[in-house]
C-alpha cells in the first residue's frame, strides 16, 4: 500500500512539475504529450500549441526524470551504507565518493578538458569517485575482512585530503573557480535523455542487487558473527554492496554534482514508516528519494524567482529537519 501510494505521488509530481515553468503547460496537455510520444500516435498533438511538445519532451522531462532517478539512487545507496556499516549517520558519501567526484570534476574544469564534449566533466567525476572508492577499500581492508570503523575512518581521511586538493585547485583556477563552485553545488540544468538513460540503467541494476541482498542485510544488522552463523558470507556481501552502492552514488554525483542529505535523511524518514526490514525499506526509499529531490528541483527551477543550486536547497531543508529527528530520538530514549 505504501509503495502504491508513493508511486502515485511520484507520477503526479512528475506531471505537475513538467507543467511548471516560464511557459505553463496544463497537466492534461502534459499527459497527452507523454502518451502521444510513447504510443507514436502524434495526431493527439495536432490541435496543441507546437511549443508545448518541445518544452515538455526536450527541455523539462530529461531534467525532471534525472532529478527523480538521482534522488532515488542516493536514497537507496544511503539505506545500504547505513545497513552494512551499522551507522545511522552513514550516507552515500561516507567513503569519500563525493569528494573523489568533486576532485575529478575540478581537475577536468581546471584543465578545460573537452575531448569528450559535454561528458568530459561527468566522466572525470566518475573516475575520481571510483578511484577514491578503490583506495578506501584498499586502505581499510585486512585479513579479517572489512571493519565498519576502518571503512568510515578511511573515508574521512581520504575525503579530507581530497577536500584540501579541491581548495588548492580552486585557488589555482582563477577564472574557472566560479564554474567549479557551481558544479560542486549541484544542478540538473541542461540534462539530456542520454543522462536519463545512463542513471536509469545504473540505479536500476543497483536496485535489483540491493533487493537481492536485502535479507542478508537484515541478518547482518544483528552482527557479523550472528549473520555468519546463519549462513551469510559477510565479507562477500559487504564488498558487493559497498562497491554497488558507491558506484550508484558515483554515477548520480557525476551527473548532478554534489547533493547532500538525500542519502542521509530519506532512509531515516522511511525507517520510521516501514520499519527496519530492508526488503521494504529499499523500494520505499527509492520512491521517497525521487519525490524529495524532484520537489526540491521544482522549487529551485519554477517557484523561486532566481534559480539556486539544488545542493544548497537540500542542505537548507535537510539540515534542520535532521536536527529535529535527532532531538526527537534523543527525547524518546530518555523516556524509555
Amino acid at each position: 500500500m505504501q509503495l502504491v501510494m508513493l508511486a502515485a505521488i511520484m507520477v503526479a509530481a512528475i506531471i505537475v512539475s513538467t507543467g511548471m515553468g516560464y511557459i505553463d503547460v496544463p497537466a492534461g496537455a502534459v499527459v497527452k504529450i507523454i502518451f502521444a510520444k510513447l504510443s507514436g500516435q502524434l495526431e493527439y498533438l495536432e490541435a496543441m500549441d507546437s511549443v508545448f511538445p518541445v518544452v515538455v519532451v526536450d527541455v523539462r522531462l530529461p531534467r525532471i526524470l534525472s532529478a527523480a532517478i538521482v534522488g532515488g539512487g542516493l536514497a537507496i545507496s544511503g539505506v545500504v551504507f547505513q545497513g552494512i556499516l551499522l551507522n545511522p549517520l552513514a550516507d552515500p558519501y561516507t567513503l569519500g565518493v563525493s569528494a573523489g567526484a568533486a576532485f575529478g570534476a575540478s581537475v577536468a574544469i581546471l584543465l578545460n578538458v573537452g575531448f569528450l564534449g559535454l561528458y568530459s566533466v561527468p566522466l572525470f567525476a566518475f573516475g575520481g569517485a571510483v578511484g577514491t572508492l578503490l583506495f578506501v577499500i584498499y586502505l581499510s581492508s585486512s585479513s579479517g575482512g572489512f571493519s565498519s570503523n576502518n571503512l568510515i575512518l578511511s573515508g574521512i581521511i581520504v575525503a579530507a585530503i581530497l577536500s584540501a586538493g579541491i581548495s588548492l585547485l580552486k585557488y589555482i583556477a582563477d577564472e574557472q573557480v566560479s564554474v567549479i563552485i557551481f558544479w560542486l553545488m549541484g544542478s540538473f540544468g541542461s540534462k539530456t535523455w542520454t543522462d536519463v538513460g545512463l542513471i536509469f540503467l545504473s540505479v536500476g541494476i543497483g536496485l535489483l542487487i540491493f533487493i537481492f541482498f536485502a535479507r542478508d542485510m537484515n541478518l547482518m544488522s544483528l552482527g557479523n558473527r550472528t549473520a555468519s552463523s546463519l549462513g551469510v558470507d559477510t565479507r562477500k556481501v559487504t564488498l558487493v554492496l559497498l562497491v554497488t552502492a558507491s558506484l550508484v552514488a558515483a554515477v548520480c554525483v557525476s551527473v548532478s554534482g554534489i547533493i547532500g542529505f538525500v542519502g542521509l535523511l530519506v532512509p531515516h524518514m522511511m525507517r520510521l514508516i516501514t520499519g527496519p526490514d530492508n526488503r521494504r525499506l529499499v523500494p520505499v526509499s527509492l520512491l521517497a528519494g525521487a519525490i524529495l529531490l524532484l520537489g526540491a528541483d521544482t522549487v529551485t527551477r519554477a517557484v523561486l524567482p532566481t534559480e539556486i543550486p539544488i545542493g544548497v536547497l537540500t542542505a537548507l531543508i535537510g539540515g534542520p529537519f535532521f536536527c529535529y529527528l535527532f532531538r526527537k530520538q534523543q527525547a524518546a530514549r530518555k523516556v524509555i
